[in-house]
Parts: C-alpha cells; sequence; structure tokens
C-alpha cells in the first residue's frame, strides 16, 4: 500500500488457501490496547491461512488419488485418448466429498472451537477500543468546549 494509505489493504486470493490477506494499517499513533486488537486480527489471519492452505494441499491431493484409483478399478488412465483429464461422475465423487469430510470432522470442529475463540477476543478489543476511543473524543471534545 501507499504511504499515505490510512486503510487495511485486502490482497488477492493466495492460491493455497483462497484466503485474501489483509495488510493491515499501523497507525502512527497505536495505542497498547489497539497494538493488541491489530496483533490478534494478524494472528487470526495467518491460523487460518495456516489450516486452509494445509487443508486445501490435503483435499487436492487426496481427491487426486481417489480419482486415480477409481479409474485404475475401471481400467482408464488419467487421460483419454484425446488427451483430455479423465474425470468420474456427479456420484462418484460424492462419495470422495462424503469420505473426507467424515475424515476431516474433528479438525474441522477443532477449526471452528478455535476460530469462535479467536474472534470473540477480537470482537471483545474491538469493544474495549471503541470506548477508548469514544472516551477519548469525548475529554478531547470537553477540553475544547471549556476553551
Amino acid at each position: 500500500p501507499p504511504a499515505h494509505s490510512r486503510n487495511d489493504w485486502i490482497g488477492p486470493p493466495d492460491k493455497h488457501s483462497n484466503l485474501r490477506p489483509v495488510i493491515f494499517y499501523v497507525p502512527p499513533e497505536e495505542s497498547p490496547l489497539e497494538r493488541r486488537l491489530r496483533e490478534a486480527r494478524q494472528e487470526a489471519q495467518a491460523c487460518d491461512q495456516r489450516f486452509w492452505a494445509r487443508h486445501n494441499r490435503t483435499f487436492c491431493q487426496e481427491k487426486e488419488e481417489f480419482i486415480y484409483s477409481r479409474l485404475k478399478a475401471k481400467g482408464l488412465e488419467m487421460r483419454d485418448e484425446t488427451g483430455q483429464k479423465a474425470t468420474l461422475n456427479a456420484e462418484e465423487m460424492a462419495d470422495f466429498y462424503k469420505d473426507f469430510l467424515s475424515k476431516n470432522f474433528r479438525k474441522h470442529m477443532q477449526y471452528n472451537r478455535d476460530w469462535y475463540k479467536r474472534n470473540f477476543t477480537i470482537t471483545f478489543l474491538m469493544g474495549q477500543v471503541a470506548l477508548a476511543r469514544a472516551l477519548r473524543w469525548l475529554r478531547w471534545k470537553k477540553k475544547n468546549v471549556g476553551n
């Protein structure tokens, strides 16, 4: 982002996680509470990035292995005679999706629990920052009205 920007910047989707990375704006006079909030948001983003990159990599690998094994069982190659990548029908792929979700159920549940904890913390910190800013504004207003 340009040096004069006063906003967070959102990038294009990451090729591994499909998440859009955020470059967080750091105000020049960031309070310790605001820094804690920004760091919590950055850590949440990093955790999400790691989880989804790993999850998507595993998904693609297992999907390819599933397709290969099913095609091999049918006596087919990964590419047909025209060079096109061979595919399975929707019902066969539904078997893979169901199995994959069942195998990864506990990982998804743990991720969801952690996600809620992180986001509750972020929401709580956002409330504290908003309150601190409101009180700072009221003190500034009171000081300037008295002059």
